[in-house]
């Protein structure tokens, strides 16, 4: 598959493209590109409200250190705490199959159009839960969707509060660098 098929392969809930994905150890860099194309397109959409430059490059970051974070945490809880018996991973499997779960975040760039913007991205939040839940399930080779929808919240959970706690770290430090 090239690179779009496997990101449309990834929006479509699609087993095969998170199969060929997880086992192409090269695409990670991919999975990257995705994430950040994902992020952008989101800032891009997020104009109308005022929110480029520093908040962009912000968000940038965020998202990729919590792209990183939640494949971190996801593999502890998915391999060490709730394993199935063909449970087999490593986190690069799920740094690729969480990074290509992010391509419907790149229809966040239409949130701008009135109206229509705010259902837009109730979708696509919706559709991105379910992609993360089909990543994480074919990362960790599980057979229970359930449990991938555990690791998935519990991943998630986990990710937000270690982000918000580094967000605050940088921002109080930054702020004393400044003021």
């Amino acid at each position: 598959m090239t690179f779009t098929e496997r990101m449309i392969g990834a929006a479509k809930l699609d087993a095969r493209a998170y199969e060929e994905v997880e086992a192409d150890r090269t695409a990670t860099p991919q999975a990257l590109a995705v994430v950040v194309l994902s992020t952008l397109a989101g800032g891009v959409g997020a104009l109308r409200f005022g929110a480029l430059g520093p908040s962009l490059f912000a968000g940038l970051i965020g998202a990729l250190a919590g792209w990183i974070i939640w494949a971190a945490v996801s593999y502890m809880i998915g391999v060490y705490l709730l394993p199935e018996p063909a449970t087999r991973a490593d986190i690069g499997e799920l740094l690729r199959t969480i990074g290509f779960a992010t391509s419907p975040g790149i229809l966040r760039i239409f949130a701008f159009v009135p109206i229509l913007g705010r259902l837009l991205l109730l979708v696509v939040s919706i559709w991105l839960v379910m992609t993360m839940v089909v990543a994480i399930r074919q990362a960790l080779d599980y057979e229970s969707t359930l449990r991938a929808v555990a690791v998935c919240v519990a991943g998630w959970f986990i990710s937000l509060v270690v982000l918000t706690v580094f967000g605050a770290m940088f921002f109080v430090s930054a702020h004393s660098l400044l003021f």
